[in-house]
Formats: C-alpha cells, structure tokens, sequence
C-alpha cells in the first residue's frame, strides 16, 4: 500500500516521525551506559552484564495502564502527568517485590497521531523513568483510525526489574508482630476513575469546570499525579541499619486497601487497619459526598490517602518512617500484625487470586 492510500485511510506515517523526534531527548535522558543502540531501533539493547555480581538474579516484570483516568486528560487537553501515572503504575509494582527497575517500554493507542501531544504523554513517562532510576528502552504509537476517535487515546507499558533470590519481599517473611506502615498517596493516583467520571456526570459537572469543592478546576484536580514510591522505597531497602527490617510491600492500587493488603500477608495473619490514623484528602471527601455516599463504602475502590503498605519489624517502623518522611513520602502506623485466633467475619481475606491473610478496616477517619 502506498504512503498516499495509506495516509486516505486516516494513518499519518510523518506525523508519527515527528512524535519520534519532538520525544527523542526527553527518552534519552532516562538512558544510562547500560542502554546500547541508541534511540529508534526495533528492539531495546540493555547490558545485563552486572548481573553476574549477583548470587541469583531474579527478574521481576510489570504491565499496566492507567485505566479511564485518560478521558479526563483528554476531555482538558492536558497529557504531561498521564506518563507519570503509568510509571507509578508499572515500576511501583516492581519495588513491591523488592527489585530495582532497570528498564521499561511504553504503548500509546491513538485515533490520530499528534505530535505534540504524544511528546507530552511520552515527556512524561520519560520525567518518572528518570526519577524511578529506569531506562526508558522502547515503544511504539499505534494509530487506530476508526477504531478510536481522533482525540483518542490508550497507554500502558511493561517493566523489568532484578532483586537478588534471597532480598524477595512477600508474605513468607511477615511475622506476628509486625507493624504495617502506611504510605500517603497524593490523591486517586489511576483507580476508580470510572466512579469518578460516573458521580460527576450524575451531578452535571463538567470538568472544565471550577468546583469551590474541590479547590480548582476539577479535571486538573483529578489528574493530580500518581505519587512514586520506588526511590524512597529503594533507598529503605539499600540501608545497611534496615537490613531485612522490611517483609512485604503492597501497592494500594485496583481493589482498594483491605484487598491489596491481604495479599501480602500469610495465611492465617489477620490485620485491623485503624482508619482514625490518617484523615482522606479532600477529593475523596468531596466525591463521596457528591455522590451521597459514605467513605467507607469506597474502600474497595478509591486508596483514599494509603498508596502503598509496608509491613516491617516493630523495632525499625520508626526508623522507616523517618526515612520515608525525609524522601517527602509522610508514613504513619496503621496496624499490627496478628496470628491469635480471631473471628474474621467482616474481614477480606485474599485476592486476585492469592489465598493470603486477612484485613478490615476500624474505627472511624480522624477529621
């Protein structure tokens, strides 16, 4: 098929190359002396060679997207934050295991290429590669013309990251005892947006709108950024006095908090996560009030300020907070790990698949 038919049937090979050069830089700069090839080929090259210093290398991979949260970037016509949502989504799933990320490759589904703003998107992606310590190696722009509308889009990506055999995090290393730290989000991060988008549209609200509710205009403040958690999380696990003091990581992502939790206990753990610790940001506040609902009834859904859980030593919460708090991530004591024979009717217990411990959720939110 010739360029010309090809370009009368909605697909425009140009404005793709000059996405591919508008983004060039911004890639390049996530990439170290590991990424070989350059910028363009059809395959991402990255020296594994360091990873003969290691005893048992495991590698550690991710996929994801960021789900329905794309329609309110597009309906503001604001694409610079989305890339940072993915990365949160992908790599911080990767910390979660203990790995380091080394490098990631994206996917953008468009209904027309426009330069401009896939450079956005992919500045974006490339911003938090760079701030998670992950090569941005690959990717591909798909234009799907007549499948998408023109203002249309999909991202994902995938991830790959390296822990040593013997430093895996997870639910065999939790002990009774042990304390469960939470981490602050910076707000929804990329799930739940399809209730977002539903409770506003049963309210008529717009997102181009300005709501004195929520503080501003409201599609710029439900694209608030995903926070990251990996450097700070990276730095806990690399600290020679907090050796092993971590046992599991959960990120609070899809299924809300009990769920994610459990999946990162052993069986027969059980946890009350007390709710009086922390106090909701004032969107989820907002939102379940517009939608005459309760908090609580979201937890499944929305984290509603806990974007990831660690479950540490007793002894070193302290210290892991701190260090936490100083990487600008506030972390707080939320519960305590049990194994005593307990009723667990109320409680979740696993999750997508894993038969882990158990979680609820008690008290009330602090004001």
């Amino acid at each position: 098929m010739s360029n010309a038919s090809y370009a009368a049937a909605g697909v425009d090979t140009e404005a793709g190359d000059l996405a591919v050069s508008l983004m060039k830089a911004a890639v390049s700069r996530t990439h170290g002396a590991e990424v070989l090839g350059g910028f363009g080929g059809f395959a991402g090259l990255y020296d594994a060679s360091f990873l003969t210093a290691y005893k048992r290398p495991l590698l550690a991979t991710s996929t994801d997207g960021v789900g329905t949260k794309v329609a309110i970037a597009q309906a503001i016509d604001k694409h610079d934050t989305i890339g940072q949502d993915l990365v949160g989504m992908v790599v911080d799933d990767i910390v979660v295991v203990g790995a380091r990320p080394l490098f990631m490759t994206d996917y953008i589904a468009c209904g027309r290429v426009v330069p401009e703003r896939i450079a956005e998107i992919v500045g974006g992606i490339a911003r938090a590669c760079a701030e998670t310590g992950t090569a941005l190696i690959g990717g591909e722009t798909a234009e799907h013309p007549g499948l998408l509308g023109p203002d249309d889009y999909d991202v994902a990506g995938a991830a790959t990251g390296v822990v040593e055999g013997d430093q895996v995090l997870g639910a065999e290393r939790v002990r009774a005892g042990d304390v469960v730290v939470a981490l602050a989000s910076s707000g929804l991060h990329s799930n739940g947006f399809s209730l977002v988008r539903h409770i506003l549209a049963e309210r008529g609200i717009g997102y181009t709108d300005t709501s004195d509710e929520l503080g501003g205009v409201v599609g710029e403040v439900l694209l608030e950024p995903t926070r990251l958690y990996t450097g700070p999380l990276l730095s806990v696990l690399a600290d020679p006095e907090l050796d092993g003091a971590v046992h599991s990581l959960s990120h609070v992502t899809g299924g809300g908090i009990a769920a994610n939790l459990a999946r990162v206990l052993p069986i027969g753990a059980w946890v009350e996560v007390d709710r009086s610790t922390w106090s909701p940001a004032p969107v989820f506040r907002v939102l379940s009030a517009f939608a005459g609902s309760t908090l609580e009834s979201s937890e499944g859904t929305w984290n509603l300020g806990v974007g990831m859980f660690a479950v540490v030593a007793a002894d070193a919460a302290s210290s892991v907070i701190a260090s936490l708090a100083a990487d600008g991530i506030p972390a707080w004591v939320a519960g305590r790990v049990s194994t005593a024979p307990h009723d667990l009717t109320g409680f979740v217990q696993g999750a997508k698949g894993v038969n882990g411990g158990a979680v609820r959720l008690v008290g009330g939110y602090a004001a």
